[in-house]
């Protein structure tokens, strides 16, 4: 089944993001991600609430399974890959949902 990676963050001040941004497409790729939105914060932010301030990068990918997205964050091959993505960000968010097709499973739960 397919997975979500939604990751929030706002950029450090360095070029460590820079370089893992040039890198990581190709590594994605190499275990079936692709992503499939990115974006960085406009001149409005809705309302929010829950004490999560927005965050000014979104980046949504999509694995083909949990175990594609675990062979890259395990990827012997891109080891020195992710220590820029850490260093690069702050504030960082990363949350995985599973692909669905539809919300018939919520049907009980929304009376």
């Amino acid at each position: 089944m397919a997975v979500y990676a939604l990751n929030l963050f706002d950029l450090a001040d360095n070029d460590d993001y820079l370089a893992y941004s040039r890198r990581s497409p190709q590594a994605v790729a190499r275990h079936g991600g692709h992503v499939v939105a990115l974006g960085n914060g406009g001149a409005e932010t809705p309302e929010h609430d829950g004490g999560v301030p927005p965050r000014d990068m979104v980046v949504l990918v999509e694995w083909p399974s949990h175990d594609a997205l675990r062979a890259f964050l395990d990827d012997p091959d891109t080891a020195d890959l992710h220590p820029l993505r850490e260093g690069g960000t702050l504030n960082y968010l990363w949350w995985t949902f599973d692909k669905l097709e539809d919300l018939r499973h919520l049907k009980g739960r929304l009376r």
